[in-house]
């Protein structure tokens, strides 16, 4: 810079026009254009001296003022350097043109870094552009922060007034939503931030999700209960629970007004909750004019129970007088045998599947089918879940899940090779924080510095089932669990033990796995057949038929032990053992028998004969030695009663 320019632009302002002139010098640019600059800005400041005085005038009038004099490059270095605060509605404004050369000149070591983190997460040039050379100097301006020194909480404010901003479209808000987002993606991958960014509005808390609910004490009473669970839920529990409870609280504030509070419940409200929540639309983030499923109003009436009960049991002041939602209340769900695929379509989704051009999408799908992974467990590997135990081979270590279990299942090559591959193209990432404990995590599937979601799971099956037509030539409706399905029922089918298979899906109990022995697996089938051979024995054709088996001798040999009495015969089963008490009058030596019975005894001695055979030939020895002695007695009674009548003679 020249000696006249340099005193030229410290005549009046050396505090700012000087210090924007030396700015300018420093970027190289040249006499003629800083003169021009330099003309640009006294102008404009001698119709604004007070610039934070102008920076309360109406967007419209600003904008007209900056077309006019042309002056944005003064207002925009006074903005990054922190001699101004500049607003949003400003910010947002079109063609204003960009800041990023002053960006790149006050802070060139964070700037280089940002392009880095880009790099590194595989960005493209525009979006990289967009998100450092656009977006970033505007947030910079705002704060009236550096680089380096930009916090969490900033971004949280700028995100919250970028939703106040009322001098652009909506869809200006939106592009640049997602200019926050990447920068948040930047900051976090720099060890900035703590925490990656997470899609969704800033107001999607929970205060806000359940300002529906009418009633102010019921939907206290929500929002404390929700909060005490969460210590122990995940987070997708916890959004599970908001989603059942704000339909029961905003049903109670259209039926029942004057229920303003739980303690004012009665069985009648949950009646009617009850017979409207089996009809009721589907109610979400985003609500349906469709009828929920079985399941959700199962889900809905077992949280309401749980609240209630819990809620009673901590002693809220609040709480219902009494038990109003009981165990009869809850839906009983359906439960359909595993809808595996055919073989044949099974074969045709893979091949459509191998073609795919996501390799996420290529890879999670064939683990979905080839270790019968739930899509949620598919997620949450983790990159060092593929172990070699030596002899037994490869393994993936799949990590707790939804019923909080951890298991390994085989690899098979092709699949093993598919997981190598998607590690070299998603690159080295940053750990993310794990969503239960909080642990740094690398896991497997994520890309560009997020974790990848199930929507590119569900495209990629919804593409690759396209091709395949069923029988009403329309394409074929296949979803995640299905494969799992397949996988199981491949298993059962070709034999695999039942206690094997539960260990390998996961199951904690063993009716889980029992859905999968369908006749179709070897395992039902062998058992069916087998039993029901015993229930209907083959008859074998012949003109020979065996002799007739004497009605004593079958009874006999039935599987009782019976023995003839008197009046009758015992029918104990062989299963109670020897009888204490078999023949004990007969055995007892104050029994006299009646020449009439004779004919009994002597039936009852054949009886017991018979039975010492079959007791000798079975091997039970006490019944042996039982049998034994009542021969002996019932042979005594007989000698008794046919010895002949001694003759008295007389003298």
């Amino acid at each position: 810079m020249s000696v006249a320019v340099a005193r030229w632009a410290t005549d009046e302002d050396p505090s700012l026009i000087g210090g924007y002139a030396e700015f300018c010098h420093e970027s190289g640019v040249s006499d003629r254009a800083l003169r021009d600059r330099l003309r640009l800005a006294r102008s404009f400041l001698s119709e604004h001296p007070d610039l934070d005085e102008w920076m309360t005038r109406p967007t419209r009038t600003r904008l007209a003022d900056l077309k006019r004099i042309r002056a944005w490059s003064l207002v925009s270095w006074a903005a990054l350097t922190g001699r101004i605060r500049i607003d949003l509605d400003l910010l947002t404004a079109k063609n204003l043109g960009g800041m990023s050369a002053t960006v790149r000149r006050l802070w060139p070591i964070e700037f280089r870094q940002l392009w880095e983190s880009a790099d590194q997460l595989g960005w493209s040039y525009c979006w990289s552009r967009n998100v450092i050379d656009q977006f970033v100097p505007a947030v910079i301006a705002w704060t009236s922060t550096p680089i380096s020194g930009i916090t969490a909480d900033q971004l949280t404010s700028f995100e919250e007034a970028l939703g106040n901003v009322t001098s652009t479209s909506a869809s200006t808000r939106k592009a640049w939503r997602a200019r926050l987002f990447g920068f948040r993606q930047l900051l976090f991958e720099r060890g900035r931030l703590p925490m990656p960014p997470r899609r969704g509005p800033a107001g999607a808390r929970l205060a806000d999700r359940l300002m529906v609910i009418p009633a102010a004490d019921v939907r206290d009473a929500v929002a404390r209960y929700i909060t005490t669970r969460s210590s122990v839920l995940a987070a997708s529990s916890v959004d599970g629970l908001v989603n059942d409870l704000i339909p029961f609280g905003v049903f109670l504030g259209d039926q029942f007004p004057d229920v303003t509070s739980l303690s004012k419940l009665e069985r009648s409200h949950i009646e009617a909750f009850l017979a409207w929540n089996r009809t009721r639309t589907w109610r979400g983030r985003k609500a349906r004019d469709q009828q929920i499923s079985p399941s959700v109003a199962h889900g809905t009436v077992l949280t309401l129970r749980n609240f209630l009960d819990d809620i009673t049991l901590w002693g809220w002041a609040d709480r219902p007088r009494r038990r109003l939602v009981f165990a009869t209340d809850i839906p009983r769900l359906p439960r359909p045998l595993p809808r595996a695929l055919p073989p044949d379509v099974d074969a045709a989704l893979m091949a459509a599947v191998a073609d795919l051009e996501d390799c996420f999408a290529r890879t999670a799908i064939m683990l979905l089918r080839r270790c019968g992974l739930r899509i949620g467990e598919c997620l949450e590997l983790e990159l060092d879940c593929v172990v070699d135990y030596g002899a037994t081979g490869t393994w993936l270590r799949v990590p707790l899940g939804k019923l909080r279990t951890e298991r390994a299942v085989p690899l098979d090559a092709d699949t093993a090779t598919a997981i190598d591959t998607w590690i070299n193209e998603r690159g080295p990432q940053r750990p993310h924080p794990h969503p239960t404990t909080g642990a740094p995590t690398d896991f497997l599937f994520t890309h560009h510095g997020r974790r990848l979601k199930e929507w590119r799971i569900r495209k990629g099956l919804r593409t690759s089932a396209a091709a395949i037509t069923g029988p009403d030539g329309e394409s074929r409706n296949i979803t995640p669990h299905q494969l799992r399905h397949t996988y199981a029922t491949e298993l059962a089918n070709a034999g695999m033990s039942l206690q094997a298979l539960m260990a390998l899906l996961g199951h904690v109990t063993p009716e889980m796995t029992l859905r999968y022995a369908t006749l179709a697996s070897p395992i039902l089938r062998d058992a069916y057949d087998e039993a029901i051979g015993r229930v209907r024995k083959p008859t074998t054709a012949t003109n020979h038929r065996p002799p007739p088996i004497p009605t004593k001798i079958e009874w006999i040999a039935s599987e009782f032990l019976k023995t003839r009495v008197a009046h009758g015969y015992c029918s104990r089963h062989v299963a109670a053992g020897a009888c204490p008490y078999a023949n004990i009058c007969e055995t007892c030596d104050n029994f006299t028998p009646d020449p009439e019975h004779a004919a009994i005894i002597e039936d009852q001695l054949a009886d017991i004969q018979l039975l010492l055979i079959d007791a000798e030939t079975r091997g039970w020895t006490d019944e042996t030695q039982r049998h034994t002695r009542v021969i002996q007695t019932l042979e005594s009674h007989l000698q008794h009663l046919n010895a002949p009548t001694p003759t008295h003679q007389t003298a």
